[in-house]
């Protein structure tokens, strides 16, 4: 049952099996016709034998020596017309002849507790009848019949072995792609090796590398996330430690109340961080599947209502363009997160003025939504690598800080929902900052 279960066993079970059936059909058929041809042979001599006889005047001394032999298998009787008979070769256990009366030609006569095969030939003189026993004939064509199938079962545990083999040979590849898995380590994302492979198996091995090669993309960049965020939160956490330790140690009144601010700020820094690393990681590859219609004009209202507040404090005019629904595919929470990073990032470093624009472009089905500020901006050199996690850009207000994430989070999101996000030099002055969702038309024609 164990063989079964592998495809070299079931592909041996079903080859053999059809073999077999194939054997059985040729051996059968062939068994057939060679019997058949013996029978055909055996009344051919019988013929010849009666017309040899019927063309001679006598039987000679030394033919009718042979044809008494015992051996001999076949029965000669001659007749003259008027029913006498003139030599008779009757072998051992016949007990009564051949009937005078034949039937010219070939018959089939019952006689002594058995079956005759006979054959008549008449003259004006004599009538001549030779016969053979059908079990004779039967035997001897059923011996001449099996050596004919004999080497059909021969060679049939032969085809077998050679079947067995080559199944074995036609699977060594997939053997190499099994071992090749099995000896990997836990951590071994190596594609499998692919040649030779069948061209039923190859897509599916293929298929296997990409999902291997995407996970080890996956498994790198969770690396890389964890070690750069356990970098990253342990300064805050030390600062924390110190602003607690301040805390304890001074004295009651402005001194206590300027420390418990202090570590009031380190706090919300801390959650800020945590909520900047959970939005990335939602955001990130494995994260929630972009599959909901939403609005993105009312996601950009939540989004500006969300940073308004810091707005109106830093005294930064922030307004939203978005006249009109624009229909869309995407996760609402990462692209409300993608759309508050944008904003907050042009509040926190140095913009009076803020535009939100939600765009659609009727003709090619393109979204866009736009946030452009007045600020300092981002050289153009740097834009490139600001969207790395935990890299901040070098432009902006003295002593504002910031995670490094927010843009890190845009590109995430932007990935899951199939967008692309792009930075330059906004008309205000400062930066414009773009999510585009491209139509799928436009997508098959680039």
């Amino acid at each position: 049952m164990k063989l079964l279960n592998t495809l070299r066993g079931r592909l041996f079970a079903l080859l053999g099996l059809l073999g077999a059936v194939t054997a059985l059909a040729v051996g059968g058929a062939t068994y057939v016709s060679v019997r058949d041809e013996a029978d055909q042979l055996f009344d051919y001599q019988l013929r010849q034998t009666a017309l040899s006889l019927r063309d001679q005047g006598r039987v000679a001394s030394d033919e009718a020596a042979a044809l008494a032999d015992p051996s001999f298998d076949y029965v000669v009787q001659i007749w003259s017309l008027q029913g006498l008979e003139l030599y008779s070769s009757r072998p051992q256990g016949m007990t009564e002849p051949l009937p005078a009366r034949a039937v010219l030609g070939f018959s089939n006569l019952h006689l002594g507790g058995q079956d005759w095969r006979v054959f008549s030939a008449a003259t004006p003189l004599r009538v001549v009848q030779v016969a053979q026993p059908l079990s004779v004939r039967q035997r001897l064509a059923a011996i001449a019949a099996l050596r004919s199938v004999v080497p059909v079962g021969v060679a049939l545990p032969l085809v077998a072995a050679a079947i067995w083999w080559l199944i074995g040979v036609s699977l060594a590849p997939l053997s190499r792609v099994v071992r090749a898995a099995q000896d990997g380590s836990v951590e071994a994302m190596d594609a499998l090796p692919t040649d030779g492979l069948p061209g039923e198996i190859a897509p599916l091995v293929d298929a296997f590398n990409g999902l291997l090669e995407r996970l080890s993309a996956a498994f790198k960049t969770q690396r890389s996330f964890v070690a750069d965020a356990a970098h990253e939160l342990r300064t805050p956490l030390t600062a924390l430690k110190l602003q607690l330790g301040l805390l304890r140690d001074s004295a009651p009144g402005e001194e206590q109340d300027a420390a418990i601010a202090r570590l009031r700020g380190g706090i919300d820094r801390a959650v800020h961080l945590v909520e900047q690393l959970l939005a990335l990681a939602r955001a990130e590859p494995g994260g929630i599947p972009a599959q909901t219609a939403v609005d993105l004009a009312e996601i950009a209202r939540y989004a500006v209502a969300d940073v308004q507040l810091m707005a109106d404090k830093a005294g930064v005019s922030l307004t939203l363009d978005a006249p009109e629904p624009v229909n869309l595919i995407g996760e609402p929470q990462a692209l409300r997160s993608a759309i508050r990073n944008l904003i907050d990032n042009a509040v926190k470093y140095g913009a009076r003025t803020v535009k939100v624009a939600v765009l659609r472009d009727l003709d090619e089905g393109t979204r866009l939504l736009r946030v452009d500020d007045d600020g300092p901006g981002i050289p153009p050199e740097q834009r490139e690598r600001v969207f790395d996690r935990f890299q901040r850009g070098e432009g902006g207000s003295p002593g504002v800080q910031g995670s490094g994430l927010g843009l890190a989070i845009v590109k995430a999101a932007a990935r899951q929902m199939r967008a692309n996000v792009t930075l330059d030099t906004s008309p205000l002055g400062g930066l414009r900052a773009q999510l585009v969702w491209q139509s799928v038309r436009r997508r098959l024609t680039e």
